[in-house]
């Protein structure tokens, strides 16, 4: 009788933990410098988690070693609901195959809260590259072995990993070159220091319409809205070719259940809103949202494939 007295007054308590939760400000991290996708997602969804929850919410951004900095920075926050980061496929995914050693384990440091978004990338060139589509840069690429650079987000990050693939599919000898995000790889290509990236369309977007980036292709199985004319990989000549990223909300491990549920619920409401869906239509992503025991269980059944897409483009872990 006083064991279950004991429970029902711990679950009373959490419940009245989580009714009166926030009442301080929320810390979202961007493990990602500012103008990427995951940190325009941070603020997005932050702005409307504030007015949801009635407390502010401050994106930090904290850059560096293919989003690990942000991550294991987050994972030693207190477990108290005062700090979720945003995560991606790349983070929960690729990384585990890339590196031998992890200054964090993804699933034993974090609780899950919600899926938030997905996106296909798009292929893009400096308008000097001397290729308009995609068979032209293959063609353009063996007449060239190793010439050719592509930039990436850093390793293992999702547009590291087209990159190689696309290597796989093609035949192709490009060389990597690695940043601190997308947006700064994008940057350079605009600049013409790169000729090529895979990238997110949201820090691709605003090149592309301003034509200082040509579209080659995008890595979805489908066309997609906001590029409805440029084709799909599959369509330009690489068979079977897919890539994809999606974004999730973590908070630290030991996160009551309760905060999680109210996070998660937010999440849910926002999604929905008619503004949200509109701004994430223009960036070129898709909505989504989950329980939170499927950002993990997505996560994990993705591995294997992501294993075999390294395994053949030959990279090993370091």
């Amino acid at each position: 009788m006083k064991r279950i007295l004991a429970c029902a007054l711990a679950v009373f308590a959490l419940t009245a933990y989580a009714q009166s939760y926030p009442t301080r400000p929320i810390k979202f991290v961007a493990p990602f410098p500012p103008g990427g996708s995951s940190d325009v997602l941070c603020r997005l969804l932050g702005g409307k988690l504030a007015e949801g929850l009635g407390q502010p919410v401050t994106i930090e951004n904290r850059p560096g070693a293919a989003a690990a900095i942000g991550h294991e920075y987050a994972a030693k926050q207190p477990p108290d609901g005062y700090t979720i980061v945003i995560t991606s496929s790349s983070t929960l995914v690729n990384n585990l195959y890339l590196y031998k050693q992890h200054a964090f384990d993804v699933f034993k440091d974090f609780a899950p809260v919600s899926m938030i978004a997905s996106s296909g990338q798009v292929l893009v060139v400096h308008p000097s590259v001397a290729a308009k589509n995609v068979r032209e840069l293959i063609a353009l690429a063996k007449a060239q072995p190793g010439k050719l650079n592509f930039g990436s987000g850093g390793k293992g990050i999702q547009s590291h990993i087209s990159g190689e693939m696309f290597k796989a599919a093609t035949g192709v000898d490009i060389t990597h070159v690695p940043y601190k995000g997308t947006v700064q790889s994008v940057s350079d290509l605009v600049a013409g220091q790169v000729q090529m990236v895979f990238s997110d369309m949201v820090p691709a977007l605003p090149h592309i319409r301003a034509g200082r980036l040509r579209p080659l292709a995008v890595t979805t199985r489908e066309r997609v809205a906001v590029l409805p004319d440029v084709p799909t990989m599959i369509e330009a000549g690489v068979p079977e070719y897919e890539s994809a990223v999606w974004w999730g909300v973590l908070a630290p491990k030991g996160t009551p259940a309760a905060i999680v549920g109210r996070l998660n619920a937010e999440l849910g409401r926002i999604v929905k809103l008619p503004d949200v869906q509109e701004k994430y239509a223009s960036l070129g992503v898709v909505p989504e949202h989950s329980t939170p025991a499927y950002v993990f269980e997505k996560a994990k059944a993705e591995g294997p494939r992501v294993a075999a897409a390294l395994k053949a483009a030959g990279i090993e872990p370091e």
